[in-house]
């Protein structure tokens, strides 16, 4: 007799060959009523759980932030893959096209919190291992929209004393593009950086660590760089005709990027990764750098008729990447294929400075701890797209601060945009009562850092996470931080009040007030104020 679990999980085998392709294997997945789909598409985590029809093909994928051949459902169902697929949602049916046969389909428990579990385990397993700390116990600082395509020296400085001097604590700062030479050509700038080890020695002085912008580019016109690499095929190359030898050669694929046209690094060619490594080691060795913001290397770089010097796909080329990182506990990605449960910083793809993009920021962030990305950055506070910040008379004060409280109780905070500058003193120390109750939770982030590193276990949760089976399932306008703090920030512009939905049991506000679970609230939200509630055993 057929169980019920086999009735709910039908999976049909189909051998699918076409002429010149190679086979493929289409199996279906059926959900069963009030059952809820995520996947590991980081960057559409605000579409989910889905509530309409999807199609995804993981390979070589154009989404600019990380994705994860994981499928997951609050009643326990899963796919894995260690390569890319295909699937669609149809009404009740998950379709998987797999022409790799690789994919595992399977069940652990009833629920989102078990099978994320099991994944978690046996897939992408913790190492034990934190990025450096200082990323999730201090707001980070990055120069990008204050300098964008201008990083120099002096300003690097004036924003940095800047934090200080306006009475933000130091943390990680990161030095965006434009710092260096050229692309490849990793030396400061010697018009914009006329003493970069001086400079590096006084942020350290200040209490800051330093990170540096890099990316896997190289451009064609710094002969110096580009000529060996050329010569020991460090490039993805792309094949051309010589006719003059009658023959057909290889030179390095010029790939287009949002800042041109670049060679750019076969990461599964020893001599791009020995190559790469130097340039780095010689940045900390020189200048006293603390670590680097990996920047590109997505897998829409790596086109499938490029030809690298070992047989891999353009996901693969993304993954070598990323694990190229590891050696620097100060890091950040924003592109990655697979590496959960690694101590990898993954930031989110740019956010526009819109409220729409406001509400992305849970959903995204939900995704990544289920994803085993745990020591993840919801992008930049007020928003990363750059070109927001070209006219200060169109920037929304109040987005900014909704932004910094939404970040505030997240695993990282970042700071780009520099609050005293485009913020009147109301909602500048709004911005600061953020910072301040980040400081207050600080060892909780923590310690459920340490666990994650530990167990896989996310930092931040959803609602359906840790209270199954509650209708919690499509929630994701509030979010928990570990088991027992439920944070509800304000994220439409006008409102004073918003409703908070409470699970079982008791919960303290912030006004110390105890309100029993299993009902809706509605309650008033300040200017400052960052609703949370911390459940009372």
């Amino acid at each position: 007799m057929m169980t019920r679990s086999a009735l709910l999980t039908c999976i049909f085998y189909i051998v699918v060959t076409c002429a010149g392709q190679e086979t493929k294997t289409v199996r279906t997945m059926t959900l069963s009523g009030g059952e809820k789909v995520w996947a590991g598409i980081i960057n559409d985590g605000y579409l989910m759980p889905f509530s309409a029809d999807y199609t995804m093909d993981f390979y070589g994928n154009n989404k600019s932030n990380q994705l994860q051949p994981l499928l997951l459902t609050n009643k326990g169902q899963y796919v894995w893959s260690e390569q890319p697929y295909k699937f669609e949602i149809r009404g009740n049916e998950i379709i998987i096209s797999d022409p790799y046969n690789k994919a595992i389909i399977g069940r652990s428990g009833n629920s989102l919190a078990e099978v994320q579990r099991f994944v978690s385990h046996t897939y992408f397993p913790a190492n034990g291992k934190l990025p450096d700390t200082l990323l999730l116990s201090r707001p980070q600082y990055n120069t990008w929209i204050e300098l964008t395509y201008n990083q120099n020296q002096s300003d690097i400085l004036k924003y940095a004393r800047g934090i200080i001097d306006h009475g933000f604590s130091p943390g990680v700062l990161m030095i965006d593009d434009t710092w260096q030479e050229d692309y490849g050509l990793w030396n400061f700038h010697p018009g914009r950086f006329p003493n970069p080890a001086e400079m590096v020695d006084q942020l350290h002085k200040m209490g800051f660590k330093v990170m540096l912008w890099i990316c896997p580019f190289v451009s064609a016109d710094q002969a110096m760089i580009y000529n060996p690499l050329k010569e020991s095929k460090g490039f993805l190359l792309q094949k051309f005709s010589n006719d003059d030898a009658w023959q057909t050669q290889t030179r390095p694929l010029m790939v287009e990027w949002w800042n041109g046209q670049s060679a750019v690094l076969d990461f599964s060619n020893p001599a791009a990764v020995i190559w790469f490594n130097q340039q780095l080691d010689r940045l900390v060795k020189d200048y006293g750098v603390d670590g680097f913001k990996f920047d590109a290397g997505d897998m829409y770089f790596y086109p499938a008729d490029g030809l690298s010097m070992k047989s891999v796909t353009p996901n693969e080329q993304c993954e070598l990447f990323a694990r190229f990182g590891l050696r620097f506990p100060l890091n950040e990605y924003r592109a990655c294929w697979k590496m959960g449960g690694l101590p990898l910083v993954q930031r989110l793809q740019d956010k526009a400075h819109t409220w729409v993009d406001l509400n992305k920021l849970i959903p995204d962030m939900i995704l990544e701890g289920l994803c085993g990305y745990s020591f993840s950055c919801p992008d930049m506070i007020g928003g990363g797209e750059w070109t927001s910040f070209l006219d200060n008379s169109k920037l929304d004060q109040d987005l900014i601060v909704r932004s910094a409280q939404c970040h505030a109780l997240m695993p990282m905070m970042q700071f780009s945009v520099a609050p005293w500058r485009v913020l009147d003193s109301v909602h500048l120390n709004a911005v600061k009562a953020a910072v301040e109750l980040r400081t207050k939770f600080t060892p909780l982030i923590m310690q459920l850092a340490h666990q994650a590193a530990k167990t896989g276990e996310p930092i931040l949760k959803s609602m359906e996470f840790v209270f199954p089976a509650q209708g919690f399932e499509v929630v994701t306008d509030q979010f928990m931080l570990g088991d027992k703090l439920l944070v509800a920030p304000m994220l439409e512009k006008g409102k004073e009040n918003r409703n908070v939905k409470l699970p079982t049991g008791k919960w303290k506000g912030p006004d110390g007030i105890v309100l029993k679970g299993g009902k809706t609230y509605q309650q008033r939200v300040a200017l400052d104020q960052l609703l949370y509630f911390e459940k009372i055993n």
